[in-house]
């Protein structure tokens, strides 16, 4: 998953394996694969259990099982969950947070404290903090310099005010933990291949975060589909960038019951305009009687044309 991706030294990539070498050894021999075969004799295994930790999900991350075992509840693992609910995981929260980022309990609480006081130092707030701690649990493991990195990579390379470039990570915080590479080359498909101006693709990049790391197929396909068969200029899908996560084949059976009504209109200087929002986003009933003027019978035998 994209926003898996346990972290490393501020810009390098590393894989889930490099991570693991962050951990301690020696690391205890596993005699069994299940982790449930230690609950009875791990006072830290039951505690973990208690709170909701899955251990059938963890043991599928390297070496998160034996990291597990090496650890001692009281000595080790407290003070985590102490700072996780300090910093705003909620207590029902804590069990699948660790389940997806066991890693942390091997953390240095003290790197841990001072990556969210630098968060604060930019000014995030605590709520923000505490919904993107939530969202990309792989965040505290990166590095301040890491952290400051990527903002900065987002800033200049978007042309971002600070504000706006807080704001884009704390709706999407995983593009401070995912990798650079793919957001590099949206970017690029962006400006190069679809021809947006960098005003528009700040823009764009505003209202819908996830397209830095949509896949790039589906942006071009999407796109082509828009500008080149329904003519939508650069400048309208700039307005409605919401079309692009929508599903290709749902714009394409619209546009073309709507042709096929004499109703694709979607120049907003003409009276019958439709715009690509009410285009995409309505359920097929509302679309239907509202905007086709047309029953949902009359779409799905359309359909059934096709």
């Amino acid at each position: 998953d994209w926003d898996d991706i346990p972290p490393s030294c501020a810009l390098e990539e590393i894989s889930e394996e490099e991570a693991v070498q962050i951990i301690a050894e020696p690391l205890l021999p596993l005699q069994s694969s299940t982790l449930r075969d230690y609950v009875d004799h791990s006072e830290t295994l039951a505690k973990l259990v208690h709170l909701g930790v899955d251990l059938s999900q963890v043991e599928k991350r390297q070496k998160a099982g034996q990291l597990l075992l090496t650890l001692d509840f009281e000595k080790d693992i407290r003070k985590i969950l102490l700072f996780l609910k300090d910093v705003g995981v909620e207590d029902n929260q804590l069990g699948p947070f660790l389940t997806k980022n066991p890693y942390i309990l091997a953390e240095d609480l003290e790197a841990l404290e001072s990556r969210v006081a630098y968060l604060k130092s930019k000014k995030f707030g605590k709520a923000e903090i505490a919904q993107m701690v939530s969202r990309a649990p792989y965040l505290l493991l990166f590095s301040v310099e890491r952290l400051d990195n990527r903002l900065g990579f987002f800033k200049n390379e978007l042309g971002l005010s600070v504000k706006k470039t807080k704001d884009l990570v704390i709706r999407l915080p995983r593009l401070l933990t995912g990798k650079l590479e793919p957001v590099k080359e949206n970017l690029q498909v962006c400006q190069i291949e679809l021809g947006f101006q960098r005003n528009e693709i700040q823009e764009i990049v505003f209202k819908i975060p996830k397209i830095l790391t949509a896949s790039k197929k589906r942006l071009k396909q999407t796109f082509d589909y828009l500008h080149n068969i329904m003519g939508i200029p650069h400048h309208m899908l700039t307005r409605f960038p919401q079309v692009f996560n929508s599903k290709l084949l749902r714009i394409k059976e619209r546009h073309m019951f709507l042709t096929f009504l004499g109703r694709a209109q979607y120049d907003p200087t003409q009276p019958s305009y439709i715009s690509l929002d009410q285009l995409v986003s309505l359920p097929d009933e509302v679309f239907c009687t509202e905007i086709a003027k047309a029953s949902i019978q009359d779409f799905e035998k359309f359909l059934k044309t096709l």
